[in-house]
């Protein structure tokens, strides 16, 4: 599999599992094109083209020729200095013969622009009954905070050792935490828990999780008991990272009972405690890990890939 079809391929899947729905990534898209369009010749030379056909800028091929035959990865929820040599170490002491370096987190220039993938988590909002103006304005003041935090930070530390070394690298952020929110949705639907105990049972029985809970990080409630009904139930795993801390009570009076997270900070889960909210943590890393094996289940129907597992992945076929 060539570099670009890896690449296109896993923003295909992050759009067929966005929950925004297609028509409305097909909008965004077209905004996008129409924006290019629009910018003076000073202001297209700073110009992200990828914007055009990926509305996901969190995932990025970071170095490499798109033209490179891609068939062996090596995979990990966090790939930065330590672990661009750990690679470089493999192929050159251990004939690994690894192609690619895939990240989850973000590195590079599409960590520096993560702050606009946060926008999708006001339309996921208004899907559960938030205002629509509402939802925005609560994520325009979070998605700021979370601009400037980055402002400062280093970007390019990991990108620039995997260059140095000669090794193609990508990131595969939203994509995958939205085929783990997709997924997540779909079974609660289906199986429809009625108790917080039964939301942790399902969990425990997805493999991931399972590893995960051997390794003592496993699923946990964090607001409310095991014996609590779990009502409306809010998967809560996409969108860049934390979302706004004034969310809760809007989730609260829009009927939403129980939120699955990935993680919570302290001052989100004291103000969904406030809320009366049911607060479920399935886990970072395991459900990170669950996002990608999904994505990289249907990446897999075109062609078969080798992988190395490292930084808290694990391949898990389905």
């Amino acid at each position: 599999m060539k570099l670009e079809r890896l690449y296109k391929k896993a923003i295909e899947v992050g759009i067929d599992n966005d929950l925004r729905g297609k028509q409305e990534i097909k909008k965004i898209l077209k905004e996008e094109q129409e924006k290019y369009k629009n910018l003076k010749k000073e202001e297209a030379e700073y110009y992200d083209k990828d914007h055009l056909f990926n509305p996901f800028s969190d995932t990025r091929v970071l170095n490499g020729q798109l033209n490179t035959d891609i068939k062996k990865v090596i995979v990990g929820i966090d790939m930065e200095v330590g672990e661009v040599l750990l690679t470089h170490t493999l192929n050159k002491d251990k004939n690994q013969k690894i192609d690619l370096i895939i990240a989850h987190h973000p590195e590079g220039y599409a960590l520096a622009q993560i702050s606009e993938v946060m926008k999708l988590q006001a339309d996921l909002l208004a899907d559960y009954g938030v205002t629509i103006s509402v939802a925005e304005q609560l994520m325009e003041k979070r998605i700021g905070e979370v601009e400037r935090r980055l402002m400062p930070v280093n970007h390019t530390r990991a990108v620039d050792a995997a260059r140095a070394l000669g090794i193609a690298m990508m990131c595969i952020h939203t994509p995958a935490d939205n085929c783990v929110t997709n997924h997540l949705k779909k079974r609660f639907e289906k199986e429809k828990p009625y108790k917080l105990k039964n939301v942790m049972e399902m969990l425990k029985k997805i493999p991931e999780y399972k590893k995960s809970a051997k390794l003592q990080s496993p699923p946990k409630i964090v607001s409310g008991s095991e014996n609590n009904k779990c009502g409306k139930i809010y998967v809560d795993m996409t969108g860049g990272t934390e979302g706004s801390k004034e969310i809760f009570e809007k989730f609260a009076t829009s009927g939403v009972s129980t939120l699955v997270c990935m993680h919570i900070s302290e001052e989100h889960l004291e103000n969904a405690k406030k809320a009366k909210l049911n607060i479920v943590i399935a886990g970072h890393i395991s459900s990170d890990v669950l996002g990608l094996n999904l994505l990289f289940d249907e990446v897999e129907k075109e062609e078969k890939l080798k992988f190395v597992s490292a930084s808290g992945f694990e391949r898990f076929r389905r």
